[in-house]
């Protein structure tokens, strides 16, 4: 039952996985085409440039963030390959998982500040000190929902094991 239940969280996670991922290529395809405008009128047509900057960091902050739980879910992360070649099947499973609980913790807890992080971002209207001034929640939402899913993948991947993948 239980694992009836986690195996359709990890289906349901690998779609929104790979939702993301299709909307994080065309966030990068966005963000250097921004860079690419904010380059052509600043040294081309000497306009000055306001928005594009920072509108290609927030884009490339969400992609970062966002994609995290789909990166994980493929095992893309640096890993030790050489330590997990040494160990047997049956070790290097049990290492997986001991690390994949250790990572979870651990973004469980940057995924906790950063929804701290968007609250007081929304609460007190918190934007950048450029003069355009975009709103920090931007960032920040990306960074705790982002973190979020990592820590879900990572826990579905400790509790399912060779399942998740």
């Amino acid at each position: 039952m239980i694992t009836g239940v986690l195996l359709g969280a990890n289906k349901a996670l690998g779609l929104l996985n790979r939702l993301i991922m299709a909307a994080s290529m065309l966030a990068v395809v966005a963000a250097s085409g921004v860079l690419t405008l904010s380059v052509v009128e600043r040294y081309f047509l000497k306009i000055p440039t306001e928005w594009q900057d920072e509108t290609a960091i927030f884009l490339l902050v969400g992609v970062t963030f966002l994609t995290g739980a789909a990166v994980q879910a493929r095992r893309g992360h640096v890993g030790i390959e050489a330590v997990s070649s040494l160990l047997s099947p049956k070790v290097d499973l049990i290492r997986q998982r001991i690390g994949d609980l250790v990572s979870c913790l651990f973004c469980s807890f940057f995924a906790w500040k950063s929804w701290t992080l968007l609250q007081e971002a929304i609460t007190d209207g918190q934007t950048t000190d450029s003069t355009w001034g975009p709103p920090l929640w931007i960032p920040y939402s990306a960074m705790a929902v982002g973190m979020s899913l990592v820590a879900l993948q990572l826990a579905l991947q400790a509790l399912l094991g060779e399942k998740s993948q």
